[in-house]
């Protein structure tokens, strides 16, 4: 047990900072205040790899790093907390699909699998950007052009980047365990695996 939790702390890391590179990476903007990118596909494969608490500890990370980095955008210490603690964090809901998908891998069903990645990549999304439209309503309402209220305009940005997100990272996602499911697949698993499909 030791090992196991020092390998899931270890992939933890790795991959928040795999976030943190994708993150770089030129975005899509179509229109200002909206950036969508693939930057969650690391968090959403770990969620698949282990599971709720894994992926939500790896997604704290990412928001920690972006902090660390000097790449946070911070109006006030509650505004951090609520946009790069808990969404960021709130991305490991992902993993609540983990026994639903894990349990299609093993069994041989890939398109029940693949369906129940794209749920939860937009459970993942949906979760994080819940917290980022609370932020925007409270933190960011002057930022709404004249006559809009912050909700609605929190509602839009946010909305049109949290349905961008999980397009993109559901492609991309599916396109990945496609061409590689031992993605998504832990070592301790494979056994397991291989015993199901033979008997």
């Amino acid at each position: 047990m030791k090992k196991l939790g020092l390998l899931a702390l270890i992939e933890a890391s790795f991959f928040a900072a795999f976030a943190i590179v994708l993150d770089l990476l030129p975005s899509i903007k179509p229109m200002p205040s909206v950036s969508i990118s693939i930057a969650m596909v690391p968090i959403f494969i770990l969620a698949f790899r282990w599971g709720f608490k894994v992926s939500l500890l790896s997604g704290l990370l990412w928001g920690v790093l972006q902090i660390a980095m000097g790449d946070a955008w911070i109006a006030t210490p509650t505004q951090a907390f609520i946009e790069y603690f808990i969404a960021f964090a709130c991305i490991g809901f992902a993993g609540l699909f983990y026994n639903l998908i894990q349990k299609e891998i093993r069994f041989g069903s890939k398109k029940k699998a693949l369906g129940w990645m794209v749920a939860a990549v937009f459970a993942g999304s949906l979760a994080r950007y819940f917290w980022h439209f609370l932020a925007g309503v409270i933190f960011f309402g002057e930022y709404a052009p004249e006559g809009m209220s912050p909700a609605l305009f929190s509602f839009a940005a946010n909305g049109v980047t949290m349905l961008g997100a999980w397009v993109l990272c559901s492609i991309v996602v599916v396109l990945l365990v496609s061409t590689a499911p031992r993605l998504i697949i832990r070592k301790d698993d494979t056994l397991l695996i291989t015993h199901n499909k033979a008997s």
